[in-house]
């Protein structure tokens, strides 16, 4: 019986996590996953207990590995050291542990947000984290994924939910890319192997660069197309209100007033959003030959609102 080669992944439980576990082992890998909670036993997965904070853990993850994809990070903190400690110290400690266990190949998974690191400080931490990686010796490839939606998703739930009630508050000025979790987490797997070596069909050109993927869609989306594809999704016709800088702001203020914590619409978020430019760059394209979409983002946003609707979150 030959043996599964071994991915080492961070995030597994959560929404892009869950969907790379899938896929790399229907890849054929095996994976051993970092999980802060004791998980169900499943074939061809090794849970390992801890977080990116353990180094006991960490080096017990790398054993053996022939490579990482890190997804674990902060969306959502209420302060900037709460992005510091999930976004760079995290990703600095498994480079570190990728380091000591000799383990080369180092797939990150960042953000479009990395671009503007003065926005945001989720963006400035993921720029950060960047840094560090680029830095280290390993056998790095970074992605930086746009808007990213599909089942299990929490943070474009809400503008599923905001068209129940007819009205879909967007950005007022600007463009953005999408791409559907389960198109991101066949591009994160098939990045592993890199370093020139040929793996099934992957070759070279992927070490040490940057990739923007996308759902092909030229020029992304401006966020009434946005709307409206997610109302023709949910069946209905809502009505776009299209907010500025200082109305998102105030959104966010009341957004925090009203949920504390839980906040989505957070002031770092607003500033976020207000940018007008989160379309993917065509000179950070994933070479065709490695990696194109497959999933239509009218469609795919359909599938994902059926889904919502399965699971009683509409």
């Amino acid at each position: 019986m030959i043996e599964r080669p071994i991915i080492a992944l961070t995030g597994a439980t959560g929404f892009v996590g869950q969907a790379v576990l899938e896929a790399a082992l229907e890849a054929g890998f095996a994976v051993r996953a970092l999980t802060r909670r004791t998980q169900p036993e499943r074939r061809n997965v090794d849970w390992v207990g801890g977080d990116l904070g353990n180094r006991a853990a960490l080096d017990d993850l790398m054993r053996g590995v022939e490579g990482v994809i890190h997804v674990a990070g902060v969306v959502n903190a209420p302060d900037p050291a709460g992005f510091e400690e999930g976004n760079v110290t995290g990703t600095l400690n498994m480079i570190e542990a990728a380091i000591a266990a000799g383990v080369r190949r180092f797939v990150n998974v960042s953000s479009l947000s990395a671009r503007e690191p003065e926005l945001s400080a989720y963006g400035a931490s993921k720029a950060k984290a960047e840094k560090f990686l680029m830095a280290s010796p390993l056998d790095w490839t970074i992605v930086r994924p746009p808007a990213i939606y599909g089942p299990h998703d929490k943070e474009m739930f809400e503008l599923f939910r905001a068209v129940r009630w007819g009205v879909m508050p967007m950005p007022k000025d600007g463009r953005a890319s999408m791409i559907h979790v389960e198109d991101l987490a066949r591009l994160l797997v098939a990045l592993v192997p890199g370093d020139g070596e040929m793996v099934g069909e992957v070759t070279d050109g992927v070490s040490r660069r940057i990739f923007e993927p996308d759902d092909g869609k030229p020029q992304g989306w401006d966020h009434y197309e946005t709307a409206m594809a997610i109302g023709w999704a949910m069946g209905k016709r809502p009505r776009v209100i299209g907010m500025s800088r200082g109305m998102l702001t105030m959104v966010a203020r009341l957004d925090n007033f009203l949920r504390g914590t839980r906040a989505k619409m957070t002031l770092d978020r607003a500033a976020y959003f207000s940018h007008p430019d989160w379309v993917v760059s065509s000179e950070a394209a994933v070479p065709a030959t490695l990696w194109q979409p497959r999933i239509e983002t009218r469609e795919g946003l359909k599938a994902t609102a059926q889904w919502y609707r399965e699971h009683k979150w509409l």
